[in-house]
């Protein structure tokens, strides 16, 4: 055999084994950031807890993710997945510990909530796996990444409880969650070890400055504005969430405060993006380096109503099936955990779809259908049969999870150099939907719930046909200077 087939064959083994030891990590960041989930029962008997500090915590652990997304992707673009992933792993296996040696509900509360930042691990995974795979597989390479890894949330579920039973006592909750915590300390290690950035040769490539998401032209510096604008109101209404008017968590002068800091945050923000951007008042990007920020904010809106509606409706799909149909809470776990299954297969799915058939067309298809299955779901009634229920809940989770295979299938052939950034906003606005439907579940019965999913999933299917088919090829900036073309299609 040749020294050149050789040397593809190794290149082929590092990419898969790239791809093996993202999903992994990706994987156990989910086991991490929903350890508590199946143990809020050991918590509740431990603590005391009332339903509302339950609620609260559950909310906690999704706040901080928003913003994390946004920060991890700026600093993936600007140090590389490998030292940053690596360091994710062990500060999330360090706060998992602090989490399960807390002894008041306000030390669970704080480390829940900086827990959120494990979340973001998700973003840092979709810039490494798209430096070793070209355009015409990468989306279902993205797709086994986020499928496979997604899947760590109902690893959790499933074998937790178990293992805090095996420990025993009091304690075996503990026991439980700091095991979670050693296995993404040692992982953080082991990933740093073995992972590297890109292929040997390749090029790292990064954004000319830090600190903000880099456009083309001033029409989208102020759509970027806009775009941000609603990732602040969830973070607000998770602050009134958390407020005197609901769970009482926090005291009003304390939400007055959040509130005033997040206008700051925003503040701040906003001069850090013109900060980046301020040449384009001097002069015009180079046509070849450009590319339209509308791409980035049709996908935003298009994780918003798919990863979205995932994080609420797993959320309260067990408690429907309990209510719908008189079932115990172990069989209503059980018939609703066919929504998180499908992740294995679909999100992948997705990915390959995208990869073979054309991005648009794809994800055109997968949000029609997304839309299709939330209004069949808000059909189903004490009438239905069991067995028919699961299998429309499994088929909408299909076009859910496809959907968000899809989307990752195109944020890394937007701007290469910036795909941590694009996929961090991307992510936060998954997370902001998670927080607008089940803030809509809070006031609504869950027919009109899964009803406005499927009118949010409408309006994004007439954003999508503004998304322009990635082709020929995409201009990016070495370290020297000189401008590199990268094919995407």
């Amino acid at each position: 055999m040749s020294a050149e087939k050789l040397n593809l064959l190794d290149v082929a083994d590092k990419k898969i084994r790239t791809l093996h030891l993202s999903w992994v990590a990706f994987f156990i960041t989910f086991v991490v950031w929903f350890n508590h989930a199946p143990l809020l029962a050991f918590m509740k008997e431990a603590f005391d807890l009332s339903g509302q500090q339950l609620k609260a915590l559950m909310i906690l652990n999704i706040a901080m993710t928003i913003p994390a997304r946004i920060l991890i992707g700026i600093l993936v673009d600007k140090f590389g997945p490998r030292i940053i992933y690596s360091g994710l792993l062990m500060a999330s296996g360090l706060l998992c510990t602090a989490f399960a040696l807390a002894e008041t509900y306000e030390q669970l509360a704080l480390f829940r909530f900086l827990m959120g930042f494990t979340g973001a691990g998700f973003v840092i995974g979709i810039r490494l796996v798209s430096e070793w795979f070209p355009a015409k597989t990468v989306g279902l390479a993205e797709g086994i990444y986020g499928g496979w890894g997604n899947f760590g949330s109902a690893a959790a579920a499933m074998t937790l409880p178990t293992l805090a039973l095996m420990f025993g006592g009091d304690d075996g909750w503990r026991m439980a969650l700091l095991c979670t915590g050693a296995v993404a300390f040692v992982y953080g290690i082991f990933f740093y070890k073995f992972a590297r950035n890109t292929p040997k040769g390749s090029t790292y490539f990064k954004p000319k400055k830090s600190g903000g998401l880099e456009v083309s032209s001033r029409k989208d510096f102020y759509f970027l504005l806009a775009m941000n604008i609603p990732m602040y109101i969830a973070l607000g209404v998770l602050t009134w969430k958390l407020g005197p008017d609901n769970l009482k968590l926090l005291a009003g002068s304390t939400c007055t405060m959040l509130y005033v800091g997040l206008l700051a945050l925003f503040a701040f923000q906003t001069q850090q993006i013109y900060k980046v951007n301020k040449d384009l008042w001097d002069k015009e990007v180079p046509e070849m380096q450009r590319y339209k920020f509308k791409q980035v904010a049709v996908l935003d809106w298009a994780y918003f109503v798919t990863f979205g509606s995932e994080l609420a409706v797993v959320s309260m799909l067990p408690l429907f099936f309990m209510d719908t149909f008189s079932l115990d809470a172990v069989q209503a776990g059980l018939l609703a955990s066919g929504f998180a299954f499908m992740n294995l297969a679909a999100r992948p799915g997705g990915g390959w779809l995208s990869d073979k058939f054309g991005r648009k067309k794809t994800l055109s298809i997968l949000i029609a259908g997304l839309a299709v299955g939330y209004l069949v779901l808000s059909q189903i009634n004490s009438g239905w049969w069991i067995a028919l229920a699961v299998i429309a809940t499994m088929a909408c989770s299909f076009f859910v999870q496809a959907g968000e295979g899809a989307v990752f299938a195109m944020v890394p052939l937007i701007q290469r150099r910036m795909t941590g950034q694009i996929a961090g906003m991307a992510g936060a606005y998954g997370n902001v939907g998670g927080v607008t439907f089940l803030t809509v579940l809070s006031f609504v019965d869950a027919s009109t719930f899964f009803m406005v999913i499927a009118g949010a999933a409408a309006v994004c299917f007439f954003f999508v046909q503004f998304l322009e088919e990635p082709e020929g090829h995409m201009a990016e900036v070495m370290e020297d200077g000189s401008v590199q073309l990268i094919q995407v299609n």
